[in-house]
């Protein structure tokens, strides 16, 4: 089956072409679509040319910086309408590793969901200052304490899903925009029955430019948690 491999970008000019050559290099199967928020710096002009050039590579302008779950969402309901099996989720910025990428297509085949995790195996993040390291491994305590979900890192944003995960999640439903996003994607399948598996991944700070994270996106996840359980208690997932 065909594999899409999402990625969102906003100001990604630097590591958009080296990222995406690398990730179609890991098999012939795998397409690339990025979503680009009308980046400042020119990302959605390269991107233009690369998919002139590789029929492999699909690219969707939006008009503004609409955030990282509307951006997940709209790739989504794409990969549905071109009936892709598989749909990846990677960011831009090398820190989630491509090669990693041949792990997901093998295990996608026994389970629905397979997330690329920090933590599943020890504590496997590179470059990161202590402050950051320690906010997001008891964030992830916090948010599988709370859902119930047994993810070790709820908050992952490089994955795999299986076709069936995302036509049986309504995806106008889903209401955050930043990390909270992944927790509430991952809800979701967890509680729709679906069979999750984690793998081990090396977690790299970005090699160039700037981290999206800030304290809303921090806020968000903290209340959010609450929320689908409520949903969930109510029957209203």
């Amino acid at each position: 089956m065909k594999c899409l491999v999402i990625i969102p970008t906003y100001n990604e000019k630097d590591n958009i072409p080296v990222i995406a050559q690398q990730v179609l290099a890991r098999d012939p199967s795998i397409e690339l679509l990025v979503i680009d928020d009308n980046s400042p710096d020119g990302t959605g002009r390269i991107l233009d040319g690369m998919a002139a050039g590789d029929r492999r590579i699909h690219v969707i302008h939006r008009p503004g910086k609409m955030g990282l779950g509307t951006a997940y969402v709209t790739g989504f309901k794409w990969a549905l309408a071109h009936d892709y099996g598989y749909v990846c989720e990677m960011d831009a910025d090398f820190s989630h590793p491509p090669a990693t990428l041949d792990v997901f297509l093998e295990r996608i085949r026994d389970c629905d969901l397979v997330i690329g995790s920090r933590y599943v195996s020890g504590i496997n993040v590179v470059n990161w200052p202590l402050k950051r390291l320690l906010l997001s491994y008891f964030a992830n305590i916090y948010a599988r304490v709370v859902t119930g979900v047994p993810v070790r890192d709820l908050t992952a944003g490089f994955k795999c899903y299986r076709r069936a995960v995302l036509e049986a999640i309504n995806l106008d439903r889903i209401k955050s925009n930043g990390y909270a996003f992944q927790i509430e994607m991952h809800f979701n399948a967890f509680y729709k029955g679906f069979k999750v598996e984690e793998v081990p991944i090396i977690f790299e700070e970005r090699r160039m430019g700037q981290s999206k994270m800030n304290k809303k996106i921090v806020y968000e996840a903290v209340w959010m948690v609450w929320r689908l359980q409520l949903l969930r208690l109510l029957k209203k997932l």
